[in-house]
């Protein structure tokens, strides 16, 4: 049976640590905000970016001169999975419910007779997927210095993405990352970068209004491709930041409340314990006067 010096020190100390996670709630919450504003402000970016790409695709038809990037290599023998998580832990199930959905998509694959390689953006992601896939992981990116993400970030995972493209390193290339939907609602998503998924309701508009380009469809593909890559990576990150605060919030609310109600179950338990003590004391005494 625990003393009553070891039942407060306990209490204490989940004292303690209820102040450290409801000071990670408050920060979570204040950064979600920047983060949830960052994540809806880029959506119709990329959206639109997806439907400008849709139009050009289907002027462009199906040529041979149509990019790679588009039309793909012919071949699907090797996958290369890009798996986006947060650099910290302490936020729920965001970071294990990505890697879940990769790993499963990776199973599916390597069932298949698939060549499975990854690229990880992000350490926590790295250290779920180096467990069992860790030959496979080609590229890593950490992002544990940056404060706010940036354009400038994408681009640089776009161009390694695309060097190993161009390299032959793989032939289709699938994003994960988060969809942020709400405080406590996060989806893990699965997107195909490369190649370039079309939409079929923006292709078959094509054939109400009639676009014609300048300079032709072929040179606008070649540098709006590659400029996608990195659009739809912005907004993953993006997507990503503000799912991490969001369930991060909501854990550290969680975990704000059990220290609560363990607060409360060892304090009972310190004065029944103190009252059990006192009582035997007091029977002690009365004993001994009676004896006397």
């Amino acid at each position: 049976m625990p003393s009553l010096k070891d039942l407060r020190n306990r209490i204490a100390s989940v004292k303690a640590t209820q102040k450290i996670t409801k000071a990670m709630q408050m920060v979570a919450a204040a950064k979600l905000r920047r983060a949830q504003s960052a994540a809806e402000a880029a959506r119709p970016y990329a959206e639109r970016m997806e439907a400008v790409l849709a139009n050009v695709a289907a002027s462009a038809g199906a040529g041979s001169s149509v990019p790679p990037l588009l039309a793909g290599t012919g071949s699907e023998a090797t996958h290369l999975l890009l798996v986006c998580t947060g650099e910290r832990g302490l936020c729920g199930p965001f970071n294990t419910a990505i890697v879940r959905l990769a790993r499963e998509r990776a199973n599916a694959l390597l069932a298949e007779g698939k060549t499975v390689k990854f690229f990880c953006v992000g350490r926590k992601g790295y250290d779920q997927l180096r467990r069992q896939f860790e030959r496979s992981v080609i590229e890593r990116v950490e992002l544990r210095a940056v404060r706010t993400i940036g354009f400038e970030h994408a681009e640089s995972i776009a161009s390694k993405i695309l060097e190993l493209f161009a390299a032959g390193a793989f032939d289709v290339c699938t994003l994960f990352f988060s969809r942020f939907k709400s405080v406590l609602v996060q989806v893990p998503t699965a997107q195909q970068l490369i190649p370039a998924v079309v939409p079929e309701a923006a292709g078959a508009a094509g054939g109400e209004s009639f676009y014609e380009y300048e300079p032709d469809e072929d040179e606008i593909l070649s540098t709006l491709l590659p400029r996608n890559i990195a659009v739809q990576v912005f907004k993953a990150l993006l997507e990503n930041t503000a799912s991490f605060f969001g369930s991060q919030m909501s854990a550290m609310d969680n975990a704000t409340r059990n220290a609560g109600e363990m607060i409360r179950v060892q304090t009972l338990r310190y004065n029944r314990t103190r009252q059990a003590m006192i009582t035997k004391e007091l029977i002690e005494i009365i004993s001994g006067a009676e004896a006397l």
